[in-house]
């Protein structure tokens, strides 16, 4: 290990660190100067299991030969080639194989940098694609109540918690939400997906009577919705959606940012729930986390809509600095190999019962009001102290960090999405690092 990260910086405040407690973190500083696997190293030498694939993103878990040999190479070979009129091999053959896992029908990738790129290169290709076929007025936009399309303004625009919205003003114009499908009166303690809820579906209709189909590019739901708290679609849900979008000839998009890459067991959300859409958003598992890096995937329609008039000319005018950097393009490459090699995108649905009986064994803790599963994805939600909510989560986090796990809270649910490596007894004991500290917090 490098001393570089055996040292203790001096001073903390320089940083303004992105969806944090700033002063509270200042004052007792979490640092992980290392990662193997399935854990992290902190600062003090002690071994952190991590329950979350960092940020939902390292799917194949931590340093992985492959992957850091890859990015070595290429850095050494080609760092920086320009994405405007301009291109590199490894780019076009990392395309050529996400189509290959791809759901059917997705046959085109454009590439960005992050989620919130994805989410926003999404929302313009939709209005943009109904502009391109003459129907220039379909420029609503309809998200959902609790969804996470990242921090840019198209997507929290479209997005539904409200902390990411409240502070930032009026956002984009011209858009609508669904109600979520949150039902904790029908469906409390639902392994995997809920029987009840899919009328919530039939809101889209009344939201086109509402504004006219004519009006409306593009609806954008997460198939799971992770970030909100795991949020599972009820049976039936998105087949619905599709099929009310179909009708009225409004492009639906799935954000798979974090469902994409093996989290339910395939290798997207589109393949597990039998739904395609017309647009796919992705990145985190994309790169395993390791260098920045998103992809947005259409179908051929989609995508030929815009392949008109002069050859010389621009089709569509957007794109990003680092799309298809080299660097991260050789990494998603290795993590693609690590993926196929390991059969990492289907090992979930093997471990996906055992991962349920683990979860819902914590149904009896102190403070669990819901239990909620699918793939390796789960939360565990608590009743909010009164008064205070958000703050016996939190609590949780930092105790359990504390006793050797790393824990994801939103709100008061304690969201669990362990990388796609984990085993059976290492399932066991993150659950009992989960049960220990349910047990502590007040």
């Amino acid at each position: 290990m490098s001393n570089r990260l055996k040292v203790a910086p001096n001073d903390l405040s320089a940083f303004w660190m992105p969806f944090t407690a700033n002063r509270q973190f200042k004052q007792a500083p979490r640092m992980l100067v290392g990662a193997k696997d399935m854990h992290y190293t902190a600062a003090d030498g002690r071994k952190i299991m991590d329950g979350t694939a960092g940020l939902w993103c390292v799917n194949a878990g931590h340093c992985r030969p492959k992957i850091t040999e890859a990015i070595q190479h290429q850095a050494a070979e080609l760092d920086y080639a320009p994405a405007f009129q301009m291109g590199h091999p490894i780019v076009f053959e990392l395309a050529n194989r996400l189509v290959d896992i791809a759901p059917k029908g997705m046959e085109h990738v454009f590439f960005t940098n992050s989620g919130s790129e994805s989410a926003d290169t999404a929302l313009k290709m939709a209005i943009a694609y109904h502009r391109a076929r003459g129907e220039g007025s379909r420029t609503r936009l309809i998200g959902r109540e609790r969804g996470y399309h990242g921090v840019n303004f198209g997507g929290i625009s479209v997005g539904g918690i409200v902390s990411n919205r409240k502070m930032f003003g009026s956002l984009l114009t011209g858009v609508d939400h669904l109600p979520h499908t949150h039902l904790p009166g029908k469906n409390t303690f639902t392994r995997g997906e809920p029987e009840h809820g899919l009328e919530l579906a039939d809101e889209l209709e009344r939201i086109v009577a509402l504004h006219d189909a004519s009006t409306i590019a593009a609806v954008i739901v997460e198939p799971v919705a992770g970030s909100t708290g795991v949020l599972i679609p009820p049976k039936g849900y998105l087949k619905r959606l599709r099929d009310i979008c179909t009708k009225h000839g409004i492009l639906l998009i799935f954000d798979e940012v974090i469902t994409g890459f093996g989290r339910l067991g395939t290798p997207f959300a589109a393949d597990y729930f039998d739904v395609i859409p017309d647009i796919i958003t992705t990145a985190k598992g994309i790169s395993n986390g390791v260098i920045p890096m998103g992809a947005v995937f259409v179908t051929k329609d989609v995508h030929d809509a815009f392949m008109n008039g002069p050859e010389h000319v621009i089709e569509f005018f957007h794109g990003y600095t680092y799309s298809g950097n080299p660097i991260a393009s050789a990494a998603a490459l290795a993590t693609l190999d690590t993926y196929k090699e390991e059969g990492l995108l289907t090992r979930g649905a093997e471990l996906a019962p055992y991962w349920e009986d683990a979860l819902h064994s914590l149904k009896d803790e102190p403070h669990v009001i819901d239990i909620r599963n699918i793939g390796l994805v789960g939360a565990i939600e608590l009743e909010p102290i009164a008064g205070a909510p958000t703050k016996r989560a939190f609590d949780a986090f930092v105790k359990a960090f504390e006793r050797g796990a790393l824990i994801r809270t939103t709100g008061d649910i304690i969201a669990l999405s362990p990388p796609l490596i984990i085993s059976k007894g290492q399932i066991d004991e993150l659950i009992d690092h989960v049960r220990e500290v349910l047990r502590m917090v007040d």
